[in-house]
């Protein structure tokens, strides 16, 4: 009888351990929704049209176009996009171009009007 209730106190202990243990090796996923980087965003009374780098090592943008706080860590999914037609010299252009860059390489506007801003990014091969 002895041995019975020691198997059984054993059998107890370790199985209060082994659920202990396995918390611990198997922590509960928490689903973290990526909330989308706002473009263009104020922050310290400028306007940026990408990810910034000011005050961190790594790139981050604003979640609001008024910074207030909420921001997060910059991906390779999160450059900002063209926008068409957008004005550059006397015409509006519908999508990237390579007119007016010296390097004969595609490029487009990140606001509606490249004259007055002079806000533009060099196009991917996907023009976007």
């Amino acid at each position: 009888m002895r041995h019975l209730v020691g198997l059984l106190l054993l059998a107890v202990c370790m199985y209060g351990l082994d659920a202990e243990l396995t918390s611990h090796l198997h922590p509960p996923k928490q689903e973290i929704p990526i909330a989308n980087c706002v473009f263009p965003f104020i922050y310290g009374d400028e306007v940026h049209y990408s990810c910034i780098s000011t005050h961190s090592d790594f790139d981050w943008c604003s979640l609001d176009f008024y910074f207030q706080g909420r921001w997060r860590y910059c991906t390779a999914l999160d450059p900002p996009m063209c926008i068409f037609p957008f004005q550059f010299r006397k015409k509006f252009i519908n999508e990237c171009t390579k007119e007016g860059y010296i390097l004969n390489r595609s490029w487009c506007s990140l606001t509606d009007n490249y004259n007055r801003d002079r806000k533009w990014k060099q196009c991917s091969p996907y023009n976007f």
